[in-house]
């Protein structure tokens, strides 16, 4: 396989917007939560939307050769790439560990880091505790409905990179659009939604007793999103630019801003592209542009 340009999985809840649509990603839905950029998931894969394998998925279309040699690391494809847009908030939620995950879902668990994509003015994400807690408290405020107090809010801006650790209660507020490089894992344990009900008008399903078996109650503290062993992400501006992917992994090419060529691939704000492992990616153009691989 060569160089593809990819099409997102749509995903479509509650609390989603439209602001992606500006960007034709999806543009037959009404409401945009979720754009899968990179997945190998049968819940939700990604498409191939250039060349000889247009309209199949990854999933199919991708060969062991392709993906590259640390795939054979791992169980299941090990990384999911995601474009979040927030139009309300989101549940306030946490992720389990791999050994808790392992032992009690017959799963990994989720670690999973933001890239502040945009911010309207105000809007922010809840990130940690404020102070320590102990799991009494904390489900004193499940009960009465005052987990927010408990919460650390952040004003956000464009740029900021966030680190979101298993046991670490979050949540992206309203007004806010990330790029979310996450563990491939669909393990979220809601605390807390505002009390919203589903399209159905059912109350949305709640996960507290094995939400408060892998909270962290320590307060939170901020730390540099550091090396994670699941995947490598950086930033760059670009100003032409030749891309390797070694044979050990493909490499995720999103383009965050501008446009131009990739080899003979157009790219504009929020195209992504598939280079497989041991393969060359020639970027003519300036933009900024996010690179994810395996690690």
């Amino acid at each position: 396989m060569e160089l593809v340009k990819l099409s997102p999985a749509i995903k479509s809840y509650i609390w989603g917007g439209n602001y992606f649509q500006k960007f034709s990603k999806g543009i037959s839905f009404e409401t945009i939560s979720e754009l899968w950029e990179l997945s190998l998931r049968e819940d939700g894969p990604t498409l191939i939307d250039s060349g000889v394998n247009k309209g199949k998925s990854l999933l199919s279309a991708a060969s062991k050769e392709d993906l590259g040699s640390l795939v054979d690391k791992y169980p299941f494809f090990p990384v999911l790439v995601k474009l979040i847009d927030a139009n309300d908030n989101l549940s306030i939620q946490v992720h389990p560990s791999d050994e808790y995950a392992l032992k009690n879902e017959n799963s990994f668990g989720k670690y999973e880091v933001w890239y502040i994509l945009s911010s309207e003015p105000n809007s922010g994400i809840y990130v940690g505790l404020n102070k320590d807690y102990s799991k009494e408290e904390i489900s004193e405020k499940l009960y009465n409905n005052s987990i927010i107090s408990a919460l650390n809010f952040y004003e956000v801006k464009p740029g900021e990179v966030y680190e979101i650790s298993p046991g670490t209660i979050h949540a992206i507020g309203k007004g806010v659009r990330i790029l979310e490089v996450q563990q491939n894992s669909g393990l979220t344990y809601r605390l807390f939604d505002y009390n919203r009900v589903d399209k159905n008008g059912n109350p949305r399903e709640l996960h507290i007793s094995k939400a408060l078996d892998v909270l962290n109650y320590s307060k939170y503290v901020p730390s540099k999103c550091k090396d994670t062993k699941y995947f490598n992400f950086e930033i760059k501006d670009v100003d032409d630019l030749t891309i390797h992917a070694s044979e050990e992994s493909f490499i995720l090419i999103m383009c965050l801003t501008g446009q131009g060529n990739i080899n003979e691939l157009k790219f504009n704000q929020y195209d992504s592209f598939f280079l497989p492992a041991g393969k060359e990616a020639k970027i003519k153009g300036r933009g900024k542009f996010a690179f994810i691989s395996m690690k």
